[in-house]
């Protein structure tokens, strides 16, 4: 199988550069083409403190910023030989990327993870872990901690 379109999520967190580069490198050795994706979930009742903006304001801010990052991202990377793309997706993380994986025609996903062990990871699951399960096409994590 020819890999000729990679699926990025990012989650713009201090270690999101690691995970591009990497991604960056394997996509110029398949010379294949980089969608990132973003997924910001909508807040659930209990996530507004009082005294807070309206839910609806805060969301829209949120992807404000998060469609402004994408955008810096697609510019840094764009030039380095590659087709670089991006979007800003809006609901389940697990399940946007592994909708926008399907949409794009993915013949990868590189992700990260956040090497979450014991009580954090039964309590939080992991990301990474749930769109290998899900994915219709191979899956590569990685730890960009390391």
């Amino acid at each position: 199988m020819k890999i000729k379109k990679i699926i990025v999520p990012v989650d713009f967190e201090k270690t999101t550069h690691k995970l591009v580069e990497f991604a960056l490198y394997i996509a110029t050795q398949l010379s294949a083409e980089i969608d990132f994706c973003h997924v910001v979930e909508p807040f659930s009742m209990g996530d507004m403190m009082l005294g807070s903006p309206s839910m609806g304001d805060l969301e829209k801010q949120i992807r404000i910023n998060a469609e402004e990052r994408m955008a810096n991202l697609i510019e840094d990377n764009e030039g380095k030989g590659l087709t670089c793309r991006g979007k800003v997706l809006f609901g389940d993380t697990v399940d946007e990327i592994i909708a926008y994986a399907r949409e794009q025609g993915a013949n990868m996903v590189i992700i990260g993870t956040h090497g979450a062990k014991g009580l954090e990871k039964i309590l939080l699951g992991s990301v990474a872990e749930r769109v290998v399960q899900k994915s219709d096409c191979p899956c590569l994590v990685v730890n960009p901690y390391k």
